[in-house]
């Protein structure tokens, strides 16, 4: 049965680029169909999260969305997709092939994990959490690290060695931009709010783009002691017009994703619409 409640809690991330986009509708700066309370965590908690359903809107790996399906749906907005924003493999000495070796990766339902499973199909995998992962590489305890997030601008200061950017390589399999990062709402949600949320949360960012100094506070305050430079790079990769909506190019990046991921027998294959259906947009 379809219901709406009075308020909605809102899972995100700590990452800047999250921080950035819901900002404003945070802090009561652009209108909501309702009122929304933040709840941050790091994404692979999200992931599992949404494996319980227990938040009615949250940010999630896209790899994890085709997981819970049957009881989230990704919004256009407010996620993260684009070029040159792949996880990366990082070692300590630059190694040959991966196939055999043990990884650390920042979690099962991430899509970096995805990834690297569709170019090496025999790695070995240490699940941690995301900031885990370079101290684990430097301290010898697996052969090579798959980072996210801010990891990809700081790896060099802990004297690693970039080996493979799989958004590069996503980019030469496909011709597509990578998607990381979806924004889901559960589908026992009315279509209406599910609509107004995906208008909020577009809304959300063009006032921070529009004033692009106010979220900053707030973004530094949950940057886990990342330097302004490196929260503003953040942002600059991971915030796009993709993150407005995802036009065409982002629906077929989706559906291309989740082919190569039923095709490998990670997730199994479903009828359900993968976008809220929007006026002017087919599902």
């Amino acid at each position: 049965m379809m219901v709406t409640p009075p308020a909605l809690d809102l899972g995100y991330s700590f990452c800047p680029n999250d921080t950035f986009i819901f900002y404003a509708l945070h802090a009561g700066r652009v209108p909501s169909p309702l009122p929304v309370h933040e709840v941050l965590e790091d994404v692979q908690t999200l992931n599992g999260w949404a494996r319980e359903g227990r938040l009615p809107i949250t940010k999630i790996s896209y790899r994890a969305y085709f997981d819970v399906m049957n009881r989230y749906v990704a919004l256009r907005a407010g996620g993260a997709l684009g070029r040159g924003v792949g996880p990366l493999v990082v070692a300590r000495q630059v190694l040959g092939d991966l196939n055999g070796r043990l990884v650390a990766s920042p979690g099962a339902q991430t899509t970096a994990e995805l990834l690297l499973r569709l170019a090496y199909p025999e790695v070995r995998l240490s699940h941690m959490r995301y900031d885990e992962v370079m101290p684990a590489v430097e301290r010898g305890e697996v052969d090579a690290g798959l980072i996210i997030h801010e990891s990809r601008f700081t790896y060099p200061q802990h004297g690693l060695t970039r080996l493979l950017d799989l958004g590069a390589w996503w980019e030469g399999e496909t011709g597509l931009p990578l998607p990381l990062g979806a924004i889901l709402v559960r589908r026992d949600l009315p279509l209406g709010v599910q609509q107004q949320l995906n208008r909020a949360i577009r809304t959300s960012l063009e006032y921070a783009q529009d004033h692009p100094e106010e979220p900053m506070a707030y973004i530094r305050q949950h940057a886990l002691e990342m330097s302004d430079d490196v929260m503003r790079a953040h942002i600059d990769l991971y915030v796009n017009a993709l993150s407005l909506d995802l036009g065409e190019e982002g629906e077929r990046a989706v559906r291309e994703l989740y082919r190569r991921a039923v095709e490998v027998g990670a997730v199994p294959p479903s009828d359900l619409p993968l976008f809220v259906k929007l006026e002017d947009h087919a599902s």
